[in-house]
């Protein structure tokens, strides 16, 4: 079996930022996959064609219209001018054409309106589905992706990215539709009208796209850069942001403002790069069009000397040159807007791209569990150098075990291990005799109620963050549960009681009431088997001497591991595995082990010897 290479979790401080070095964009490769995602609004996209044809065809035909008007106008006053018995202005005729030019533009902002609804309904279902994707893969990816990763990178590519497609889906490719087709509708026009000025109008698109093209390479680069270091600067506003007070409590406010600072001077450079890149697009389309519009003139106005061509006609043409100018210098302006596109849709399928937990083939169904757990010759690390070796535990269904050791000993790693957060490089763990590789992983974590020291509550009523930990609670079973973690008593005495609504960061309650909170949750859940990381950690002596008797009833009959610091709690634990460096050193009862004078004996004294004073 091959040994995955697996990344230490990154620090969430500054550490956790990651550097914008990206491999080259693969436009192509990217492009061709985000239409994938158009494929299922084909039809529509089709409508939206027929539509744009109709639209544009109305839209096309009006300067001309114009142009046979002016045209009249003019013979019949050129005609009085000469003096021509009986000549006149038919100013029925203009009449009728000008009825007609209004009748067109009507239908063609008709026409423009379905078009803008249809595609609006094309560009949200494709997001939609793009968005479903990015979530149902983010419930797919390994622990090891979000420890590699800052949140607010990950945040960046959920959020900013996704928009930017939605954007783009949304306006630039219904104007990318239409100036298409105008440009094909406004190329037919000026055949009819004349074939030698047309000739003259479209030699600029080989000149233009000569001229552009080795700018848009460039701004594709820089684009990609400003997504990357957006991404970058988000992590480190979130990553401040949520640990304000450690940064202010030590003094670190100058380290954090010149990392922004760092960070926000790489976004202006590379934003201002691709900025500048872009802008020189649109001046220089338009300098090419006026070229072009100052030689249709000339040599138009010599057609008319000549009675080639109608006056009325070479006004029509001149307005057709300045709209062809129009939509192309449009759709290179798309062009540079799919650069940044492009770039954050490389963004999202990198998320999507990433390594997923793999499945269960054949999964064992275990339909009441025990609780007898064993480690077998376990080998494991975060990189090449195993963390674990040969480890080797056996635990009994219903025992209590507590794990200590120092910081880094390897104690949240056998949890996670336990819980198939991270994968094994040699050895088992079974439950009930059951290697948990042959489980499905819902399976296996629904049978853990967990407590960890960093509580999580999300934006909701207290009584819908304590039914979080089981389907369709009562309301008598969530109070029975707040009950027995000591919990009911605070809740009822705030103003709208299991009502009071919680904001996004809880901050509306203190940090110990949190920690009840998670604790009636996992009481709640009612699993077969609890794992408590420091479940007491961020309360008071008094409030976790009521907690300690609440898990004791808790863990009663049910198979516990309890993660502590404080060894004065698992003292009446039946099985206490003393870890250090992802070894377990010394195992067994509190009394045995303090017996042993080892290296839990040291711990103990270190927390609870008072030193002579003499």
């Amino acid at each position: 079996m091959t040994k995955e290479k697996r990344e230490q979790p990154a620090p969430r401080g500054h550490g956790g930022m990651l550097v914008g070095l990206e491999k080259p964009k693969d436009f192509k490769k990217t492009f061709k996959r985000l239409i994938t995602y158009l494929k299922p609004r084909t039809k529509s996209l089709i409508l939206v064609l027929c539509v744009a044809i109709f639209g544009t065809v109305f839209a096309v035909l009006g300067p001309k219209i114009m142009g046979d008007s002016i045209t009249v106008l003019f013979e019949g006053a050129y005609a009085k001018f000469q003096g021509i018995p009986g000549a006149a202005i038919d100013f029925t005729k203009i009449a009728q054409l000008l009825l007609i030019l209004g009748g067109l533009y009507v239908f063609s902002s008709l026409f423009q309106f379905i078009q803008q609804f249809i595609m609006a309904s094309v560009a949200q279902k494709t997001v939609y589905d793009l968005r479903e994707d990015v979530f149902d893969k983010m419930n797919k990816l390994p622990i090891a992706y979000f420890d590699r990763h800052s949140h607010g990178d990950i945040l960046s590519r959920v959020t900013n990215d996704i928009d930017t497609i939605a954007t783009t889906l949304q306006q630039s490719l219904t104007q990318f539709i239409t100036s298409f087709v105008t440009i094909i509708g406004i190329i037919i026009m000026m055949l009819w009208i004349s074939p030698l000025l047309t000739v003259i109008a479209v030699v600029s698109i080989p000149l233009s796209i000569y001229v552009i093209r080795p700018l848009l390479k460039k701004s594709q680069k820089h684009f990609g850069k400003q997504q990357r270091t957006l991404g970058n600067l988000n992590g480190h506003i979130e990553e401040m942001y949520t640990g304000h007070e450690v940064v202010k409590a030590f003094g670190h406010e100058k380290q954090s403002i010149d990392t922004f600072n760092q960070v926000n001077e790489e976004l202006y450079d590379a934003g201002r790069r691709a900025q500048f890149v872009s802008g020189i697009i649109m001046p220089l389309m338009s300098f090419i069009g006026n070229i072009s519009y100052v030689l249709i003139s000339i040599v138009g106005g010599i057609l008319v000397t000549q009675r080639a061509i109608t006056i009325g006609d070479i006004q029509a043409f001149i307005t057709y040159t300045n709209q062809f100018s129009q939509p192309i210098s449009q759709t290179a302006n798309i062009a540079n807007i799919i650069q940044s596109t492009i770039a954050a849709a490389e963004r999202v399928f990198e998320l999507l791209d990433e390594q997923e937990e793999e499945p269960v083939a054949d999964p064992v169904v275990m339909k009441k569990i025990q609780g007898n757990v064993r480690f077998e010759q376990v080998d494991f690390g975060y990189d090449d150098t195993l963390l674990m070796q040969h480890l080797n535990i056996d635990i009994s269904a219903g025992q209590t075990v507590a794990i200590v050791g120092p910081t880094g000993a390897g104690k949240t790693t056998l949890i996670n291990l336990l819980m198939r957060f991270y994968e094994l490089d040699k050895g088992r763990i079974t439950i009930d005799g059951i290697d948990i590789k042959k489980m499905k992983r819902s399976q296996l974590r629904e049978n853990f109620g967990i407590v960890l020291q960093d509580t999580w509550l999300f934006k909701g009523t207290i009584k819908e963050n304590i039914a979080y930990g089981k389907t369709n609670a009562t309301e008598e079973e969530i109070i029975a549960a707040s009950r027995a973690a000591h919990a009911h008593h605070f809740i009822q005495t705030l103003p709208d009681g299991y009502d009071t609504l919680l904001n996004e960061e809880a901050s509306n309650i203190s940090q110990g009431q949190k920690q009840l909170l998670t604790i009636s949750r996992a009481m709640l859940a009612n699993a077969p088997m609890m794992i408590l990381d420091e479940a007491t950690s961020s309360v008071d002596t008094r409030t976790e001497i009521h907690i300690q008797q609440a898990m004791n009833a808790l863990m009663k009959n049910r198979t516990s591991f309890v993660i502590a610091h404080r060894l004065s709690t698992i003292k009446d634990a039946d099985l206490i595995l003393v870890m250090d460096q992802g070894a377990v050193i010394e195992q067994g009862t509190h009394e045995q082990l303090i017996q042993a004078d080892g290296f839990y004996a040291d711990l103990y004294k270190s927390q609870f010897d008072e030193p002579m004073v003499g």
